[in-house]
């Protein structure tokens, strides 16, 4: 079953292609003097098969087959801030739009105060 090593074989270099330090930690963003990195956790699951067999109802005929699939999903999970204050890490809670979210209040945070017109 030369195929399912080689269908194995591929499934596991794109894993390996995809999983590296920064799929976990994203790349640092500066924003008013506050760097921000994202923390991410990725999960995946794949599935490779392979069968061979004869048909006796079409004269004995052989035939081979063979499938892989697979699938993931990357989701924020924190945000490491750094500034002049120190070092923390923030919970982000619902997905992406709740990280965008935490980016733009950490900035709001920390951005000088714009004077009102009268």
């Amino acid at each position: 079953m030369a195929d399912i090593d080689n269908l194995f074989g591929k499934a596991i270099s794109e894993i390996e292609r995809m999983l590296n330090t920064k799929t976990v930690v994203g790349e640092p963003i500066t924003v008013e003097g506050n760097t921000l990195i994202p923390l991410i956790s990725v999960g995946f699951g794949f599935g490779v098969g392979a069968g061979e067999g004869t048909d006796p109802k079409k004269g004995g005929g052989t035939g081979t087959g063979g499938g892989a699939a697979g699938g993931g999903g990357v989701k924020p999970v924190a945000l490491i801030i750094i500034n002049k204050d120190g070092v923390r890490v923030e919970p982000v809670k619902g997905g992406a739009a709740s990280l965008l979210d935490k980016i733009a209040d950490v900035a709001g945070k920390f951005a000088p105060n714009k004077p009102t017109a009268a």
